[in-house]
């Protein structure tokens, strides 16, 4: 088969390797593409506790495709199931998965691209936020996470705030549902119109999904007394400072969204698969770059650079 292989920061190559073999309980799948994480960027850029070359096919874990061979003991799918599934070798032609992390996809899903990983990510940051109608909910950061957040809590009856840098996620944030959308540049011009809008309350919701230092201090400023601020960007690169007093102050609980447990991606995966069926959730729009195995650097550099036009790259094989 061929793979992805990171050989050096910022230098991709394909490989022809032998294809994994599953194991009991194992699940062979012959991937159909995989999404392209910014949680991979430290990896591609270079760090020091890094080693190269990566592991074929590392480290992608948004990978989807049919159900190619089973492991010894595997009941309940059978080869040509189209699944979504946790693999984290997925920028590859072939990758292994426990069966209790693969996912059966409908038939009215054919023919879509239906990255378990990161959807089930937005399904459950959405169930920890507890955003309900009435409410004002501040999402900053506008990229694949943030879009389809917004989607969400827009859905929910909520009035969405949409902060981005750029432009053109804003863009996509209006054409997701949000209402006020406001550029990622002076932090306390940002400050002053959400108080504006929000009559001086703040937003009873901020979800941050940036991953960086200064826009999480500003989501905790824009958390209302007795609210919420979930931490749904991956902060990865090292320690952070937060105002701890106004967070005191004001009494918000603050929720670090992600979930580490299998089964809770599986959970929200299949919670995710049902949105997309009810027209709730719809990532297709946010696909919008294409690009073949063998270009898997540049769709890593794209994820870097984020041009204008860009929100999500996927590899397809």
């Amino acid at each position: 088969m061929h793979a992805g292989v990171i050989a050096a920061p910022r230098q991709a190559a394909l490989q022809s390797i032998a294809p994994p073999e599953p194991g009991p309980g194992q699940v062979l799948l012959r991937l159909q593409g995989s999404g392209v994480c910014a949680s991979s960027l430290p990896l591609w850029e270079g760090r020091e506790w890094f080693n190269y070359p990566q592991p074929p096919g590392a480290p992608g874990h948004e990978g989807w495709g049919r159900v190619a061979a089973l492991g010894e003991g595997v009941t309940g799918l059978q080869p040509g199931d189209r699944v979504a599934a946790l693999t984290y070798r997925a920028h590859a032609e072939y990758d292994v998965a426990d069966a209790g992390s693969v996912l059966r996809l409908p038939d009215e899903l054919a023919g879509a691209a239906v990255l378990g990983e990161p959807l089930g990510c937005a399904a459950n940051i959405f169930q920890r936020s507890e955003i309900r109608a009435g409410q004002t909910v501040a999402i900053v950061g506008i990229g694949f996470l943030g879009a389809l957040l917004t989607q969400l809590a827009t859905h929910a009856g909520a009035r969405v705030i949409a902060l981005s840098r750029r432009p053109f996620s804003l863009d996509v944030a209006k054409a997701a549902g949000a209402g006020p959308t406001l550029l990622l540049d002076d932090h306390w011009q940002i400050l002053e119109k959400v108080r504006k809008l929000t009559d001086g309350k703040w937003c009873e919701r901020v979800i941050e999904c940036t991953g960086l230092p200064w826009p999480l201090d500003l989501a905790g400023e824009l958390t209302a007394e007795r609210g919420r601020l979930i931490i749904a960007g991956y902060h990865q690169d090292g320690l952070r400072q937060v105002n701890l007093q106004l967070w005191n102050w004001r009494g918000i609980d603050v929720i670090n969204a992600h979930e580490r447990d299998p089964q809770a991606y599986v959970a929200g995966m299949k919670r995710a698969v049902d949105l997309m069926l009810e027209g709730v959730l719809d990532p297709a729009p946010l696909y919008t770059h294409k690009l073949p195995l063998d270009r898997l650097g540049e769709a890593l550099e794209l994820t870097r650079t984020r041009p204008d036009g860009f929100m999500k790259a996927l590899v397809t094989t």
